[in-house]
């Protein structure tokens, strides 16, 4: 099946998650509604991802079988990358998404998110007072 015969088989899913997608053709569809986790530029670059995933799965009941690892995925890939350039309000927004959200400390596959330093830590790691 074509990614679109796939988008097309499982629009009500794909509603679910917050994605629309309308077909244009036989190899072309237009992203008409995207959830605000995927508004960041490289997330349309996702789409055939969650088609390809949803083409995988094969069937609804093992979808929803895994559907939090799919978007566990999806979060990976449209998450704030090193080198992402971000306003202070961007990072501000950031931090209070983060205080607000369930083990946030961690990305979906366990690495952490962010750690704290004491000043001896920071001292030792640059050698100071040796």
């Amino acid at each position: 099946a074509t990614l679109v015969e796939v988008a097309e088989t499982h629009a009500e899913v794909l509603s679910q998650l917050g994605v629309e997608l309308q077909p244009l053709g036989p190899e072309t569809l237009a992203v008409r509604a995207l959830p605000a986790i995927l508004s960041r530029p490289r997330s349309q670059q996702l789409i055939p991802r969650l088609l390809t995933e949803l083409q995988n799965f094969g069937s609804l009941s093992s979808l929803q079988a895994s559907i939090h690892e799919v978007l566990a995925t999806l979060a990976c890939h449209s998450s704030v990358r090193a080198g992402d350039a971000l306003t202070l309000t961007e990072m501000n927004a950031l931090l209070r998404a983060m205080e607000s959200t369930e083990r946030s400390d961690q990305c979906n596959h366990g690495r952490p998110t962010w750690f704290q330093m004491t000043l001896a830590d920071l001292d030792q790691l640059f050698l100071r007072g040796r």
